[in-house]
């Protein structure tokens, strides 16, 4: 399993994970919710944060693709401290054509990812770039619009991994997964 201080500096992690506010009963009774807001409002643990990533995958990637919504919350300053450009793969029916697009199953239904293909040139390596982990299939999506448009997935990092729910398992022979907080 590639997360946490296995992969990324401790100090980092533990930043990380202090700043990950836990809200019982949200948004349904008997969820966990883990919310993100005091990470991102904390100027510092945020830019510890992004800094760490792009020390992580400077060289590695050409794009980074932010996942709507909170993935472009990750995604862009990352891009600019790579100094690359930022795709964002987005909800069926939220991008002007023309779009390529992946229906795809969760839990409780269906939905549909779309992505404008003229921001993704020929072979480009692209690191995909999300929240929360849960079962894979948003990700899997992302993955599937950025080879239709060219480029080349280079793997999934995340900011939380929820682990119980198989989304590891479900991408580990398609692409690497990396988390800064596996639960």
């Amino acid at each position: 399993m590639s997360s946490g201080a296995d992969i990324f500096p401790a100090e980092v992690v533990e930043s990380v994970s202090s700043h990950i506010r836990e809200v019982p009963d949200f948004p349904a009774r008997g969820v966990l919710f883990r919310d993100i807001t005091p990470l991102i409002a904390d100027a510092e643990a945020f830019s510890a944060l992004i800094n760490i990533l792009a020390e992580r995958y400077r060289g590695k990637v050409d794009a980074v693709a932010g996942l709507e919504s909170r993935g472009f919350i990750l995604g862009a300053p990352l891009a600019v401290a790579l100094g690359v450009g930022m795709l964002t793969v987005r909800k069926a029916g939220r991008l002007p054509g023309p779009v390529v697009g992946v229906d795809y199953e969760l839990e409780y239904g269906s939905a549909r990812m779309e992505l404008q293909p003229f921001t993704v040139q020929d072979g480009m390596r692209v690191l995909v770039i999300d929240d929360v982990l849960a079962t894979g299939g948003t990700a899997a999506a992302a993955f599937d619009l950025i080879e239709q448009a060219g480029g080349v997935p280079v793997g999934l990092c995340v900011l939380l991994e929820l682990a119980d729910l198989g989304g590891r398992a479900y991408l580990a022979d398609k692409f690497p997964v990396e988390a800064v907080l596996a639960y």
